[in-house]
Order: structure tokens, then sequence, then C-alpha cells
């Protein structure tokens, strides 16, 4: 069977590495003659909106999928007349657009931070009335690792937010007071069938996650199943074929009881779920392709703990992440750059206390690569 990946990077790659073992066979559509994917698939070089690459790309392929959500949604839908492609673009359309997201999760019982549209300086100072300060300005689409966001904490932030984002579709959203940032994931099969795998807690630093540890420690009771029904409303609501990320808040109320608030869905195979290569029965990557392409999903269940050290701007040597036992080291074929995901390490231990042992370890050589001053980027 023979799969289009629109988009060539990491992720791409990825998927096609879970595909290989499968039968499967890759195609993917790029604009970088660099992109990761390129040194172990077929690459047709075009841009994302041009017909001529697009029908080049399609031809012959079983189905279609992408590594990324900026994918143009026109694009996808002249693709879909022709070959099948999952997630649906309908799906993709609401994922791009932070308004019509929030507006998705509000018509499902689905809690989020206080939110307004946003398309003039009127409307964002209604907006401010209306959510509260403090609270961050954010583009609806294309923002993604910090980018597109200005943090308002107050009166005299307003005009540099504006400065800065202003003339864009917009939306302002309100702080929340969150004891941890988590995420879930699931896939869902063309018949329907949803599986899901354990909550993932996760550590952003500068817009960009640093360290994800799964299962999420210190769970409280319902919260899985709370997460799981907060997925699941979704997949079915947008009719979801392939692998969903959700990232979501978790609040502690004044009574001890633990909220989960949704912050943002990615259509795709996720960061915080690249633990599941070495540490889940079937990673994300091959239960997003048994989905799409028509086939039984896989088990979810963990291997003990995991937990996955993002690699930015540069990596550490080699040798010196595989001297540790229960390290996978992951390189994406990324020239360093400061602030680029380079690569990925993946420790798994039996336990939760063990895991943390060997995070010790690999702390030292995770300092930000491309800017030394920063410190260690993984926290206890």
């Amino acid at each position: 069977m023979r799969v289009g990946i629109l988009g060539g990077g990491q992720l791409g790659r990825m998927i096609a590495l879970a595909g290989y073992p499968l039968g499967l066979r890759f195609r993917c559509l790029e604009p970088s003659r660099e992109a990761p994917m390129g040194h172990l698939s077929a690459l047709v070089l075009g841009h994302y909106d041009d017909p001529v690459a697009l029908d080049r790309f399609a031809e012959g392929l079983d189905v279609i999928t992408y590594e990324f959500e900026n994918v143009p949604v026109q694009s996808a839908r002249r693709l879909a007349r022709h070959t099948p492609v999952y997630p649906p673009p309908d799906a993709l359309e609401i994922a791009q657009d932070r308004l019509a997201e929030k507006r998705c999760f509000q018509e499902l019982g689905i809690d989020t931070a206080p939110f307004a549209r946003v398309d003039s300086r009127d409307d964002l100072e209604a907006a401010i009335d209306d959510v509260g300060l403090p609270a961050i300005l954010k583009t609806r689409r294309f923002g993604y690792d910090g980018k597109g966001q200005a943090v308002i904490r107050d009166a005299g932030d307003v005009v540099a937010a504006w400065n800065a984002l202003g003339g864009n579709h917009l939306v302002l959203e309100g702080f929340v007071a969150f004891r941890r940032e988590l995420s879930v994931l699931a896939a869902r099969g063309r018949p329907g069938e949803v599986v899901c795998y354990p909550l993932v807690q996760n550590e952003h630093r500068g817009g960009i996650l640093r360290l994800s540890r799964a299962p999420a420690p210190d769970l409280a009771p319902g919260e899985q199943a709370e997460a799981e029904r907060i997925v699941h409303a979704v997949l079915d609501r947008l009719e979801y074929v392939g692998l969903l990320a959700i990232e979501l808040f978790e609040l502690v109320g004044l009574d001890g009881r633990i909220r989960l608030l949704a912050n943002e869905m990615a259509p795709r195979v996720h960061n915080s779920g690249h633990w599941t290569i070495e540490g889940a029965r079937t990673s994300q990557f091959e239960n997003h392709l048994r989905a799409v392409v028509g086939w039984p999903l896989g088990p979810t269940t963990p291997h003990g703990c995991s937990a996955m050290v993002n690699l930015i701007g540069r990596a550490p040597a080699e040798a010196a992440v595989l001297a540790i036992p229960g390290a996978y080291l992951h390189l994406y074929g990324k020239a360093p750059r400061p602030g680029r995901k380079v690569g990925h390490i993946t420790v798994c231990a039996p336990d939760h206390a063990q895991l943390e042992a060997l995070l010790a370890r690999v702390r030292p050589l995770v300092a930000d690569r491309d800017d030394p001053s920063a410190g260690p980027s993984l926290t206890a």
C-alpha cells in the first residue's frame, strides 16, 4: 500500500519508520530538498498549494495523511476528491483556527479558558473587559512553539501586544491558574473504534515542549477517564480518522477537585507522544498508520514509565546518551539551529522513581545546546 504524507519533517520521518516494517511505502510532498523525510522516502518537491505538484504527488497513492496542521485545507480537499485523506479536511480546518477550535470544545461541553474573538483594536478592548487580565493575545492561525502570541499582564501591555499582532485575525484567551499541563492522545480508526494512551505530563519553556512524562504521575481518580471522555467527544464529532492530541490544563478547585480544561488540539501525531516508540506496545505513529489505512488499532499499554526529552538547538554526543541504560536517541537529520528541535531522547524505566534517577543522568547532557547560559532544560 502506498501512503502519501503532506510534509517532510521529523513527524513524517517517524511515521515512515513505523510503516516500513508493516510493508507500507511512502511518498511525501515537501518544499525543501533538505527535509528529514527526504532521507528515506520518495520526495516530490513542491508547495502545498501548487496544483501541479499536488497531482504529481497523489498519482498512484492509496491514502494521504499529513504531518503538520498548516496544510492548506483547499489542497487537502482537492486531494480528497480522488484519494482518501485522513484526518478529514473538515477536522483540519477546525484545528487550524484557534477560535473555531475553542468553539468546537464549547459546543461539546468541554471546558476551556475564557476567550473572545478579536478583529480590531476596539474588539481587543471589549475582549479585555469580557475576559479580564492577565490574558494572552494569539493569532488564530499558524502559531506553534510559542509563536504568534503576546502576553497582556496589565493595561500597559495592550499597545505593544496590538502592535505585534494587530491586523491578523486574533483571539484573546484568559489566564488560568493551572497546576500542570497534560496531553491526551488517541487514535480513531475508519470504522470508529478508538484507543487512548495514558495521560502525559508536559513541561514547556520558551513556548517549546522540553519534557514529557508518561503515564503522568499522581493522577486523581477518574482523571484519565475524563480525559478520554474529552478526546472521544472530539473524535466522534469530527468523524476523525488517525491520531489526535489534545493539550489540557489541570486545575485544582478550592474544594480540592481536579478539573481538566482543553487548550488546543493537534490533528496529527504529536511531540508529547514520541515516548510511545519505545514506551508503549504500539507507538502513536503505527496506530496513526493503522487508522488511516483501515487496519485494526494496536494496544496502547505502556511498558512501565517513560520520559521524552526534546533536543533543542544541538544534539549531545551520541555515545554519552547511549551510555545511559534505558535511554534511546532519535536524531532527525536536521542542521543545528537555535530553537530548533533536532532530536529527542526517550528514557524508559519500570517505575517513576527509577525513571527520575535516569533523567538525572540525562539532565547534564541536555542543557539548551544553543544557549548554555540558560542551564538545564529539565526540571526535577
